[in-house]
């Protein structure tokens, strides 16, 4: 068995209502599910309401080997739904219900501890989009260990003042190609993805940034050194989940010790996979 490191996740927890039937996912489930294909113990903080669907999403992930045992329960707001439509070019528009579930994660003094023996805390910005999780979440940035912001935008759920505001707490910052263009652009207008990773790198003091770009590939930065790696063809069935299924791969390699190339490469393999698959989670044996 791979060595286990202890990595923490924060935020949604959902039903993606795709065309062809609701999966279970949310960004930090999904991190966590990947993580855990490669031996790495994760736990999930989040937050589901007093329902069977919400029940049967805690089943599932509980199944596929993730610690559910931060899975608040809400008696008054309901389990997490979110309609996705696939788009012409495999992109995914999402329609994200408010308020739910996991707007509403509470503080529990048991999350320092845990927090002290993590490799790597991950966050987005979804889950900040209402002021009680956004408050939990701000508390345990307070924490002191290594801290990953997976930027995920989610149209009519983040403004720029809180996407800046949680830059700087963040030691690695995973993003799309669009996300890196519009954090850019709220300062200066440039046209590669090389200088726009360097000014987001020195403007909020993040020295580890990576860009996903489609069937393009990946840029990674790391203490001013850029490493690429070029698209991989596939057959997509729809991409829900395949940027967290990189983000996955690339953390496993990295925390196995891998070179960052090595890790980027790996990284782009996974997540072409769960592109070509339904749903966030498909089954496989890693690594692959």
């Amino acid at each position: 068995m791979p060595t286990k490191h202890k990595i923490v996740c924060f935020g949604e927890v959902l039903w993606d209502v795709l065309p062809n039937g609701a999966r279970p996912g949310g960004a930090p489930v999904n991190v966590a599910y990947h993580l855990m294909k490669h031996g790495i113990d994760v736990s999930v903080i989040t937050r589901i309401g007093n329902d069977a669907s919400g029940t049967e999403l805690r089943e599932i992930f509980s199944t596929k080997g993730i610690d559910t045992s931060l899975f608040q329960v809400d008696n008054k707001y309901e389990t997490s739904r979110v309609l996705a439509r696939i788009m012409d070019n495999h992109e995914v528009e999402y329609d994200i219900v408010r308020p739910v579930a996991w707007d509403h994660i509470e503080w529990k003094d048991e999350f320092v501890p845990l927090l002290v023996n993590t490799d790597w805390f991950i966050f987005g910005s979804l889950a900040s989009r209402e002021p009680a999780s956004r408050e939990t979440l701000y508390r345990l940035l307070d924490q002191r260990c290594s801290k990953v912001f997976d930027v995920n935008l989610r149209k009519n759920c983040f403004t720029r003042e809180l996407i800046e505001d949680l830059l700087p707490h963040a030691d690695f910052v995973k993003m799309n190609e669009a996300e890196l263009e519009l954090i850019s652009g709220w300062h200066r207008s440039l046209d590669s993805i090389p200088d726009q990773l360097q000014f987001v790198s020195d403007k909020y003091q993040v020295s580890d940034l990576v860009v996903t770009c489609g069937a393009d590939g990946a840029v990674l930065f790391s203490d001013g050194k850029i490493y690429k790696q070029p698209g991989i063809k596939v057959n997509v069935a729809d991409t829900v989940g395949s940027g967290d299924a990189f983000l996955a791969g690339l953390l496993s390699r990295l925390l196995n010790g891998e070179t960052k190339i090595k890790a980027l490469n790996y990284a782009n393999s996974l997540g072409a996979f769960v592109a070509g698959k339904d749903g966030a989670c498909p089954e496989y044996d890693a690594p692959l």
